[in-house]
């Protein structure tokens, strides 16, 4: 076991987390204001089994920023017209304009991953994605969109405790799916799954990153620190801001005038 994972397993206190978490995402803050400013157009993939984390690590990264800079895409399972269409053709509304970074929880790699190994596509479907996905993300750097591909790496008994988990939290079990149940069985077809995505879409121009997810915490923190030192930013100057003085002017008593409307009870 490398040191990585030896560090990786121990835990991290709440508040030492918290403290790093709103470092980090004032620093996000402060990126955010670059890509405006640069008009930078940035590609961010989330993949990974089911339970890695995908869901919690994105919010970390979104809490505190603009969702006009910071857009999150999470497509549905296709349409009949979508699977009409050209494969990679439902993701290309998505890519961002100037100005924006695009997180896509789940992406095109899905025919990488869940389709195959569901039966969702075929086997030549899945061979022609693994051929014609590095071209296509060659053309999207060479465009001039920053691409990070990030895999979350979940060891196989700690998504059994998550699993175990969402099975008895009320407020968790929205997230087991039948899909999720018949995929718990195929780990290894997941593995294998993983290992051919990686040697034939894991390029120079776009390189995939893995993340070791059993600890939540430090995931997350970690994820937030490479996009902070993979996507190049400096401080934006800001004028500083003073709050000017409110006009009276038709000045009235705006509470009185409330008085009989419909107010939701405060039982907090």
């Amino acid at each position: 076991m490398s040191m990585a994972q030896d560090t990786h397993s121990e835990p991290l206190k709440r508040k030492a987390y918290e403290k790093e978490l709103r470092k980090l995402q004032s620093e996000l803050c402060q990126l955010q204001e670059w890509v405006k400013q640069e008009q930078m157009r940035v590609i961010v993939v989330f993949e990974g089994r089911d339970a890695a984390g995908k869901g919690g690590t994105i919010r970390a990264i979104t809490e505190r920023v603009s969702p006009r800079v910071f857009r999150v895409v999470a497509l549905p399972a296709p349409s009949s017209r979508e699977k009409s269409q050209m494969y990679l053709q439902r993701y290309v509304p998505h890519f961002p304009a100037a100005g924006e970074i695009v997180i896509f929880d789940r992406s095109w790699y899905n025919r990488a991953g869940v389709e195959p190994v569901m039966g969702f596509c075929t086997p030549e479907e899945h061979e022609r994605f693994l051929i014609g996905c590095p071209v296509f993300e060659k053309y999207m750097v060479e465009s001039g969109i920053l691409l990070l591909k990030i895999w979350l790496e979940v060891g196989k008994a700690e998504q059994a405790r998550r699993f175990a988990a969402r099975i008895d939290d009320p407020l968790r079990q929205w997230k087991l799916s039948p899909m999720d149940l018949k995929s718990w069985t195929r780990w290894y077809d997941y593995s294998q799954a993983r290992d051919q995505m990686l040697a034939a879409t894991d390029t120079p121009y776009a390189p995939w990153y893995i993340l070791r997810s059993d600890n939540k915490k430090k995931a997350r923190l970690n994820c937030i620190r490479f996009l902070l030192e993979k996507i190049p930013h400096q401080r934006v100057k800001r004028p500083k801001v003073k709050l000017p003085p409110r006009s009276k002017k038709g000045a009235y008593d705006d509470e009185a005038s409330l008085q009989g409307k419909h107010f939701i009870p405060e039982r907090y």
